[in-house]
């Protein structure tokens, strides 16, 4: 995954949102739109205490270790930060918000060995792994959204599955049948 799909959070010790940037408005707004949140800092410092904080411990600030977002799954990880004191607002808190694929590289690789799929076939099944669309695959890519469909069709031939969540499936099957 690319940098710039990250979400990033810059808190303060209330957990006021200092910044952020437009991957992580997005990702905590899903399914709404972000040019649909009216007032994005307000939005975010509440979906911060609502979403991503670990309400078991009352003690201390923690953050969850993981996120969804629709189907999306994020890994979040959470760094506290020493202020030089010199400024009122200090950052606290840095959030940055992974996507987190759905299995590991070792699986996809046992799979793609034993359907036989080539390498751009594997590369298009671990980008829909990651939960992106054929049109962000494309993208990726540098190919067309009919080029993606066609790489997946072929992968579900191999792999005797119908759909693309079935191709999900068999390698999460793999995945927990060897961890």
């Amino acid at each position: 995954m690319a940098a710039s799909d990250n979400g990033f959070l810059l808190l303060d010790a209330g957990l006021n949102l200092i910044a952020s940037n437009a991957p992580a408005l997005q990702i905590l707004c899903f399914p709404s739109g972000p040019d649909r949140i009216k007032q994005p800092k307000v939005f975010l410092a509440d979906r911060v205490r609502t979403s991503l904080l670990d309400h078991r411990n009352q003690d201390s600030p923690n953050f969850v270790s993981e996120f969804r977002s629709g189907k999306r799954r994020y890994i979040c990880k959470s760094f506290q930060l020493d202020g030089n004191g010199q400024h009122p607002v200090q950052p606290a808190f840095a959030v940055l918000l992974e996507r987190n694929a759905v299995s590991s590289n070792s699986a996809l690789a046992e799979i793609a060995d034993q359907y036989d799929l080539t390498q751009r076939e594997k590369e298009t099944v671990e980008f829909l792994l990651q939960g992106l669309t054929s049109k962000e695959i494309a993208t990726r890519m540098k190919i067309s959204p009919n080029t993606v469909k066609a790489f997946l069709r072929l992968v579900m031939v191999k792999m005797k599955v119908s759909t693309r969540s079935g191709i999900a499936g068999k390698i999460a099957g793999s995945s927990r049948a060897n961890g």
